[in-house]
């Protein structure tokens, strides 16, 4: 044999050598593969996949909140839920824009066992309230109507109302005396107006006797009615103060009226207004009338609760507002999600502009959320707040007794829905419940809340 053959024969067994134990480890890798794999362990609870959400998110610590302490919501909601007060909630807070805590707590229907999901549908009922100011501050800034026009300018039947006059009764809410009703009727001194409207100083069925003498609508009877139709019965009822007197809530027709006054100027129905001018723009997709006559919408309503004796029982029927098909009303009739909401909260937080849409100018907002009622609002039992235009902010957080800011304003609904913005420090606090008893809750909410706000 040649020196050379050799050479070659012993170059082969030294690759030989070497590659043995690379073809073992391929051997055994292909025999691995081959077997078949071991059963995965079963979950030890089945949860409903998360809901999916384009909310801009951020990381507590990169706002200055301390995710530590904003685990804190999840312990308080979860306190209100076990002692049967809520059956569960959606909270949401964010800052500059980004959210940095959003959950879904307990059940959204406990009869059906059914879990709270962060894209749920909620009643919101005097939430509302604040939309609808919205849209009649848009057509202000087009010069169409001014806060001060007379309502009678385009509805001509709340010309020349009367007043009932009252009597001072026993201290009630707040140290506020009660009052009865006298029976004797006098001149209103003026019509009241679009701001008086849009600051609960028009004296129009506000909160109170106000039905004293029965002539003030059911509200079941708006149901199958609409704005048009149903709106000149609210001027039957005669006033029970003169105008810009008092602070004094119109729950029902104070806000509806704004709401066939949109229509009137607009020459649009109000739900097609807000449907084009709001919610459209700011991409709002889950915001609208009657979400139980729609199947795409039905199964993600969370249930509205009423507190009873004996607990929690489902609202059966619901609202005439939140049911209504045809009357599409500015004081009680949305229902929306907390991403929904949020959406509005921020655009107002942001000067009037969302995501390169605008709504209102920054001066808008900023007159939107002054006080404009002076005194009359802690008159009437608010201390440390005051009311702007469809909402309400703190002036003196200590007279408040909360931790929010000075500034923070919102509105909530007797559905329990809250949300808070608080313009100074871009922070927005939502609060999403079907209802119950949720006051003690939405309290700890926002205690929990800026606690946890460390920067």
């Amino acid at each position: 044999m040649s020196y050379g053959l050799v050479v070659r024969r012993l170059q082969l067994m030294k690759i030989a050598r070497l590659c043995l134990p690379l073809v073992a480890f391929a051997l055994a890798t292909c025999v691995l593969m081959a077997e078949p794999a071991p059963k995965a362990k079963p979950a030890a609870a089945a949860q409903p996949a998360a809901a999916t959400s384009s909310l801009p998110m951020a990381k507590p610590e990169e706002m200055g909140f301390s995710s530590e302490r904003l685990q804190r919501i999840h312990e308080a909601m979860q306190r209100h839920i076990d002692a049967g007060e809520i059956a569960g909630v959606v909270t949401l807070v964010s800052k500059n824009g980004k959210v940095v805590y959003y959950e879904a707590h307990g059940m959204a229907n406990i009869a059906a066992k059914k879990p709270m999901q962060k894209d749920y549908i909620f009643n919101m009922a005097s939430a509302s309230k604040p939309i609808t100011a919205t849209a009649i501050l848009m057509l202000v800034e087009e010069g169409r109507i001014r806060f001060n026009d007379p309502v009678s300018k385009y509805l001509p039947e709340f010309h020349n109302q009367k007043v009932r006059l009252f009597k001072p009764g026993a201290p009630g809410r707040g140290g506020v005396p009660t009052e009865t009703p006298t029976g004797e009727l006098v001149a209103s001194t003026r019509d009241f107006t679009i701001r008086d409207l849009l600051t609960h100083t028009s004296g129009l069925m506000s909160a109170g006797p106000f039905n004293a003498d029965k002539s003030a609508p059911i509200d079941e009877e708006l149901v199958p009615s609409n704005l048009k139709d149903f709106i000149p019965r609210f001027a039957v009822p005669p006033l029970d103060f003169q105008p810009g007197s008092k602070w004094a809530y119109s729950n029902w027709a104070g806000f509806d009226v704004l709401g066939r006054i949109v229509e009137v100027v607009s020459g649009k129905t109000f739900d097609q207004f807000l449907k084009e001018r709001i919610f459209e723009p700011l991409g709002m997709k889950d915001t609208w009338y009657a979400p139980q006559a729609d199947p795409a919408r039905k199964e993600r309503l969370a249930t509205r609760y009423a507190m009873t004796p004996n607990g929690l029982a489902e609202l059966n029927p619901l609202t005439p507002w939140s049911r209504s098909t045809t009357y599409f009303s500015g004081a009680a009739g949305l229902s929306s999600t907390a991403e929904d909401y949020w959406k509005f909260m921020q655009m107002l937080v942001n000067g009037g502009e969302f995501n390169g849409k605008r709504l209102l100018s920054p001066a808008m907002v900023s007159l939107m959320i002054s006080n404009h009622t002076g005194d009359l609002y802690e008159k009437s039992g608010r201390k440390g707040e005051g009311f702007g235009f469809g909402v309400s902010m703190i002036t003196d957080r200590d007279q408040a007794d909360t931790l929010l800011p000075n500034g923070t304003f919102g509105w909530p609904g007797a559905s329990g829905c809250k949300t808070s913005a608080a313009p100074k420090e871009n922070i927005v606090l939502s609060f999403m419940v079907g209802a119950g008893s949720p006051g003690a809750a939405t309290t700890d909410f926002e205690t929990t809340v800026m606690q946890a706000l460390l920067k």
